[in-house]
C-alpha cells in the first residue's frame, strides 16, 4: 500500500523577528505530492514562511500542521524523518567529505539501539546516484563547484528520506546551466518519488516552468495562489514586484514568460 501524501498547512499564521511583524494572519495549504513555488519581492516573508513550515521559527499566532498534528507537538526525531529543509547557503564543516555530508541525512533514523544499517547505506548511495555525484563521494565539500555542492546538499536531504522537502532559494549563486540542472533534479524527486516540494524562488520564469502551484506574497500576505498561468499576470507582477511587464507564453515550456519593461524601453505589443 502506498503511503498517502502528507498534508502540510498553516492556519492564521503570524510570524515576527525581534517583535517586528513579518507574516500576518496567513493561511496556506500545500498541495500534497506537487511542487509549490513561493515568490515575491525581497523581505516579503517568503523565507520566514518556509522556516515556520519547518518549525525553525515559532509562530506568534496560528498553527502549522502536518497530517492534522501541530508541528510543535511532533517529537523532533519524528519530524526530521518526515520533513526536511535545505536553507539558503548551507555551510559544511571544513574537510567534510561528500559521503560524510550525505550520510548525515540519516541521523534522524539513528538511535542508541539502532546504529548504522544496510538500509542507511542503501539510502545514502541511492541519493548519491540520483544526484549524479557518486564519483565525488570522497571529495571534500569545500572543494566542489557551486553546482556540485548544491547537489551534495540535495543528496543529503534525499537520504533523510522525508516526504516533504523545503528548499530556500536552491539556485542562489549558481550559473544558468547549474540552476536548470538543480531544478530538473528537484522535479525528478517529485515525479519519480512523489515527494512534496516547497521552494522559494526569485526567478519568476523558472518558478512558472517548474511549479505546479504558485504562491505570490507581498508584505507578509498571500496575494495570489494557484496554477502559475493564473497567478502570473502583468497586474499581479506589478502589484507584487512593482514592475511593469508583459506576460507571454514560453515557447519551450508553454508556461507564462515574464518580460520586464524598463524605463529605457518602450513596450511593443505582444507578438510583434
Amino acid at each position: 500500500m502506498e503511503t498517502p501524501a502528507p498534508d502540510l498547512r498553516a492556519n492564521g499564521l503570524s510570524l515576527a523577528y525581534d517583535g517586528a511583524p513579518v507574516v500576518t494572519d496567513l493561511d496556506l495549504v500545500v498541495p500534497p505530492g506537487r511542487i509549490t513555488a513561493i515568490v515575491g519581492a525581497n523581505a516579503c516573508g517568503k523565507s520566514t514562511l518556509l522556516r515556520a513550515l519547518a518549525r525553525l521559527l515559532a509562530p506568534r499566532h496560528g498553527t502549522v500542521r502536518l497530517d492534522g498534528r501541530a508541528l510543535r507537538s511532533i517529537p523532533t526525531r519524528e519530524l526530521a524523518q518526515r520533513l526536511g529543509i535545505l536553507p539558503q547557503g548551507p555551510v559544511a564543516p571544513d574537510g567534510l567529505t561528500v559521503l560524510d555530508l550525505v550520510s548525515r541525512g540519516r541521523s534522524p533514523h539513528q538511535t542508541w539501539w539502532r546504529q548504522w544499517s544496510k538500509a542507511d547505506q542503501s539510502a545514502v548511495y541511492a541519493a548519491l546516484a540520483a544526484t549524479g555525484i557518486t564519483d565525488l563521494a570522497g571529495r571534500s565539500v569545500d572543494e566542489l563547484s557551486g553546482g556540485q555542492r548544491q547537489r551534495a546538499w540535495i543528496a543529503m536531504a534525499m537520504a533523510q528520506g522525508t516526504q516533504v522537502l523545503l528548499l530556500d532559494e536552491p539556485t542562489t549563486y549558481l550559473d544558468m546551466a547549474h540552476q536548470i540542472d538543480v531544478l530538473d533534479l528537484v522535479t525528478d524527486l517529485n515525479q519519480r518519488e512523489g515527494r512534496t516540494i516547497v521552494m522559494v524562488l526569485h526567478d519568476l520564469n523558472q518558478a512558472c516552468r517548474y511549479a505546479d502551484h504558485m504562491v505570490a506574497m507581498k508584505s507578509g500576505r498571500i496575494v495570489a495562489e494557484g496554477d502559475p498561468a493564473d497567478v502570473i499576470t502583468a497586474a499581479t507582477v506589478e502589484d507584487v514586484f512593482d514592475l511593469r511587464c508583459q506576460v507571454t507564453t514560453d515557447p519551450v515550456s508553454g508556461t507564462p514568460l515574464v518580460i520586464p519593461i524598463s524605463r529605457h524601453h518602450v513596450a511593443a505589443p505582444v507578438g510583434e
